[in-house]
């Protein structure tokens, strides 16, 4: 397979050339879990490990290759060994669930981010803004799709809503149990590029994949009755290959997904708070209780949705405690390196103390 049907582009032959040495090669990580890793190359499949350098070095786990990386590798018997990732030119991210202040990349190199809302018990526009925000900042392009109007009545209110939340997103509603409305998926997915899919379990995103090879492939199940929550059938992420060029990657169902992202992140989930705060007579307007404020006359007019306005608040907060929490393990992290150097100087001046007696 040429490396171009795996999405191979200049920017990674770029920073290989730069770095390629006899014997190693360029491949792309299809599958990873617990770091027994597949990969793919001009040479087909390979089980692939880590060297010993790559996970030592390594200072988060954000530092170790995902699904969709293109890695640096070397063969060794039967086994191919990862010694370095190329650089991202996109990724998705969220901060590692728990108090930890870490960096979870799920998947990297994406074009297009297909997300996944079932119009069921899983339709929530609060959720939605949130996976809007968090892909807003992976540099890559978000597409809503309504999954399951078998399931709703009222479905094309339910596109309306979301149309108004998307901030200029595509949004289609479609039936992936039925095949009906992927034809305008086909529109996105080209040759050379990389589509993910993320959403919550149960929202058909290993169906609507299915329904774009023509076979079922990935492993589908079935919602709740009570709350129509789905299982995470689908337990890893992968990398597949489309039958008509094109590539995409199935993610398992996300429980949570906490912010990782900077906060001019919101102005392009929220452009129309943006829009509004710029008529405020207050440049540093907070939307509380200064004159004048567009944003709390849109909200009084009708134009601007209460709750809305409320969710833009509340992962504005959340995003601006992660940076306070960033900022103070960065400092932490700098004053260890410190320690350690002047540990280190002063177990090589005592070392070689004679050089240093007058």
């Amino acid at each position: 397979m040429e490396l171009k049907q795996l999405g191979w582009k200049e920017f990674f032959e770029k920073h290989f050339n730069e770095v390629k040495t006899e014997g190693v090669f360029p491949a792309r990580v299809i599958t990873s879990q617990r770091e027994i890793y597949c990969i793919h190359g001009s040479f087909g499949e390979l089980r692939a490990e880590l060297t010993g350098k790559l996970r030592f070095n390594a200072a988060s786990l954000s530092e170790l290759p995902v699904v969709g990386d293109w890695v640096i590798a070397r063969m060794s018997r039967d086994l191919a060994i990862i010694e370095s990732i190329l650089p991202r030119f996109s990724k998705l991210s969220r901060k590692v669930i728990g108090s930890t202040t870490k960096e979870q990349v799920l998947v990297s190199n994406i074009d297009t981010i297909f997300l996944v809302n079932g119009l069921d018990g899983d339709y929530n526009l609060r959720r939605i803004e949130r996976y809007l925000a968090v892909i807003n900042d992976s540099g890559t392009k978000p597409v809503i799709l309504l999954n399951k109007t078998d399931a709703c009545s009222d479905f094309k209110e339910k596109l309306t809503e979301v149309e108004a939340i998307a901030s200029g997103a595509p949004v289609y509603a479609l039936s992936a149990v039925n095949n009906e409305g992927i034809e305008n998926l086909k529109n996105y997915i080209k040759k050379e590029e990389t589509i993910a899919f993320i959403g919550s379990s149960g929202a058909g995103k290993s169906t609507i994949i299915n329904c774009l090879l023509g076979k079922e492939r990935q492993k589908v199940g079935t919602v709740r009755e009570y709350d129509d929550r789905g299982k995470h059938v689908t337990t890893s992420r992968e990398l597949i290959i489309l039958p008509d060029g094109g590539i995409v990657i199935d993610n398992p169902g996300l429980r949570e997904i906490q912010m990782w992202a900077e906060e001019s992140t919101l102005d392009k989930t929220f452009t129309d708070i943006d829009a509004f705060a710029l008529n405020c007579k207050f440049g540093d307007c907070a939307h509380t209780n200064e004159p004048e404020c567009a944003i709390k006359g849109a909200i009084e007019k009708g134009e601007l949705d209460q709750k809305r306005f409320d969710s833009y608040l509340k992962l504005q907060k959340e995003i601006r405690n992660l940076v306070t929490r960033k900022q103070k393990v960065k400092a932490l992290n700098e004053k260890i390196v410190t320690e350690k150097r002047i540990s280190k100087a002063i177990k090589q001046i005592k070392k070689h103390k004679n050089k240093y007696e007058f």
